[in-house]
């Protein structure tokens, strides 16, 4: 497999070494760099070098490399690192051919998933390849042909041959990708996240908030809390702790450090969950999301023909679009977001406050728990 340079192949998580893997996107956009190279120099390639939106740079081997007079296929194999996952050791093909028109087109062939349904990363019709995956493709395609003096158009197809089995062990198919994978990553690096190590690293971070005092933390799960507080007047400049999907985990640690009280600020498409007393929230573990708003829809006055159509979306901003519709945002937020404070308060039982506050990226906040306002005010107050 290939390699990332000593210093930037490794992380610590929760003291301990991690090795870095690369992504199913890094793989397709080095293949398709070294397919084309050997396309227009004719010379063969054994190793290409990648540069990932992350800025860490990759050398990898390049596999069954096939040539005929007017294209070239070739494969790199996906490496996860200490994260691996269902795609780890799967060859990804890039095959690549000159056209007449300019410009590089960019579509999946065999084991490569197609969308089917709205919500997604990618228009119904394309090819399960997303934004920043095909950004690294045309770039890396677009940077050989400047230093060949190449002016004409490629294709590039990308192509996992086990992509349609790898598929069946993940929600592809309940999300609307069909006939394979997705080609992934934002970063174009895989970064281990051992659950033990990740979970120590979480606890030693609040350990590190209350260490002047504090009693009450603020968490989110990820990059889109942490987007909202920025944006939102009353959080703003408040530095969360980040609980990733281990909701329930977090909890636990906080009443195990002491903490008074605890604001999980949370996207709809993660506390949702919640609201059916999910405390692990990583995909892999459960996807109940659309159950979960169906019922509560019903609860606050939708028919069974809203309810389906709930059922029927990939997210829960295309979800909360049909409600919308129905005028019954407000009302099935109002019967959620009391579920979600019941499970938090079944899980510490007492031995401190939680509350929440949920949003969508496309309508605003959607609610809150009737404790959030409280714990708020402390927090600001850096109680």
């Amino acid at each position: 497999m290939g390699a990332i340079r000593e210093e930037q192949g490794f992380v610590y998580v929760g003291g301990k070494r991690l090795r870095r893997g690369f992504t199913t996107g890094s793989c397709a956009a080095a293949a398709s760099k070294a397919a084309v190279q050997m396309l227009l120099s004719g010379s063969r390639v054994e190793y290409v070098d990648l540069v990932t939106p992350k800025g860490i740079p990759i050398h990898v081997p390049v596999e069954d490399i096939s040539v005929s007079p007017d294209s070239v296929s070739c494969a790199v194999r996906k490496d996860g690192g200490d994260d691996a996952d269902d795609t780890n050791g799967a060859l990804v093909y890039a095959k690549v051919s000159r056209k007449v028109s300019e410009g590089i087109d960019v579509d999946g062939g065999v084991g490569v998933g197609r969308v089917t349904r709205r919500g997604l990363d990618q228009p119904v019709g394309n090819a399960a390849i997303n934004r920043v995956p095909r950004s690294m493709i045309k770039e890396a395609v677009e940077d050989v042909c400047g230093a060949y003096g190449h002016t004409g158009g490629i294709s590039v197809e990308i192509s996992v041959p086990e992509g349609e089995r790898i598929a069946e062990r993940t929600f592809n198919s309940r999300l609307g990708i069909v006939g394979g994978i997705s080609i992934l990553g934002t970063s174009g690096i895989v970064e281990p996240m051992s659950e033990t190590a990740l979970l120590g690293s979480i606890k030693a971070e609040m350990k590190v908030f209350m260490a002047p005092g504090r009693r009450y933390l603020l968490t989110v799960p990820g990059n889109y809390g942490k987007d909202f507080l920025a944006s939102y007047p009353d959080l703003e400049g408040q530095q969360p702790v980040e609980c990733s999907n281990f909701i329930g985990d977090f909890l636990d640690m906080a009443v195990e450090l002491g903490a008074e009280g605890v604001l999980l600020v949370g996207n709809l498409g993660k506390l949702v969950k919640l609201a059916g007393g999910i405390m692990n929230t990583h995909s892999r573990n459960a996807d109940s999301r659309m159950e979960i708003l169906a019922s509560n829809a019903v609860m606050a006055g939708a028919d069974a023909e809203t309810a389906r159509r709930v059922m029927g979306c990939v997210s829960t901003d295309d979800a909360l679009e049909v409600l919308s519709e129905k005028g019954l945002v407000g009302p099935t937020m109002d019967v959620l977001i009391p579920k979600m404070e019941f499970h938090m308060n079944h899980r510490v039982k007492g031995a401190l406050k939680v509350a929440a506050i949920t949003f969508s990226s496309e309508f605003g906040v959607l609610g809150e728990t009737p404790s959030a306002r409280e714990l708020l005010k402390k927090i600001e107050a850096g109680e």
